[in-house]
């Protein structure tokens, strides 16, 4: 029969290595956890000593800009209100201008045509002409 001592040394020497490997194996596990935990507990103290406070001057400032967009907005309205009115008045007035204009230069150009008309009448010697008999003009609807 063979002999199953060198068999038996080599299978415990296995066994042995396998139960170091896996208490290093625990071991590791053991120390990742503690890690995780203080990386986790840092970060979370981070959070509330640094960000927390930022994170609330940030929302501080976008409330003010918010505000001030609001008023702006609001501003900017109100000047393109006064200038649409403004534009309106003096479309308005440009054209009671020119209306008032026309009437008082087609008054005068009637007058000074009619002066003229009158001052050339007197200064013509002509005969007038007068129409003929069966003529368009002297037929006239009574």
């Amino acid at each position: 029969m063979p002999n199953l001592e060198t068999t038996n040394w080599l299978l415990a020497v296995i066994a042995f290595g396998s139960l170091v490997q896996t208490i290093m194996l625990v071991g590791l596990a053991v120390a990742g956890l503690k890690v995780y935990r203080q990386v986790t507990t840092r970060v979370d103290d981070l959070a509330t000593s640094h960000v927390a406070p930022l994170r609330r001057q940030v929302d501080g400032i976008l409330t003010d800009v918010q505000a001030i967009t609001a008023r702006v907005n609001n501003q900017s309205a109100r000047v393109d209100h006064a200038i649409t009115d403004t534009f309106d008045r003096v479309d308005e007035t440009a054209e009671r201008v020119r209306y008032r204009v026309r009437d008082k230069v087609s008054r005068t150009v009637g007058v000074v045509r009619g002066v003229r008309a009158a001052i050339a009448s007197m200064l013509t010697t002509e005969p007038v002409e007068q129409p003929r008999e069966g003529s368009w003009r002297t037929n006239s609807i009574a």
